[in-house]
């Protein structure tokens, strides 16, 4: 059974940077698509971003393609986050999760339904 552990949020001030990491144990995932969703306080949960076994990959608005870096290791069997300029409305818990329903899929997945094995989340928390 795969698990999935967050960690690299924290409080940061606007503008600066966070690189969120994702790491896997249980089962390698290299072969399979994993993504990243965040919830804000109120909010429900919604998609980020997604990359392919193939490093591929999609984010959930057009206006983050450029602040939000998503990539893998897949020899570590990790996932990564990198945010660029931060924003107050980045506050959220972070979460990952893989789509373990079959490997290298034609699409990147972005409803929730498509994961599983999430992770507990990571609190990025953005002050003005």
């Amino acid at each position: 059974q795969v698990r999935l552990v967050e960690s690299g949020g924290g409080l940061v001030q606007a503008g600066g940077s966070l690189r969120l990491s994702c790491a896997a144990s249980g089962r390698p995932l290299s072969s399979y698509a994993m993504g990243w969703f965040r919830q804000a306080p109120g909010k429900e949960r919604e998609f980020v971003s997604a990359i392919a076994w193939n490093g591929g990959t999609a984010y959930g608005a057009d206006s983050e393609k450029g602040r939000f870096t998503t990539s893998r290791d897949n020899d570590k069997n990790t996932m990564y986050l990198h945010i660029n300029g931060l924003e107050f409305e980045h506050t959220a818990v972070y979460y990952c999760a893989a789509d373990l329903s079959r490997p290298h899929p034609p699409t990147l997945p972005r409803r929730q339904k498509n994961y599983a094995g999430w992770g507990q989340g990571t609190q990025v928390t953005v002050s003005s």
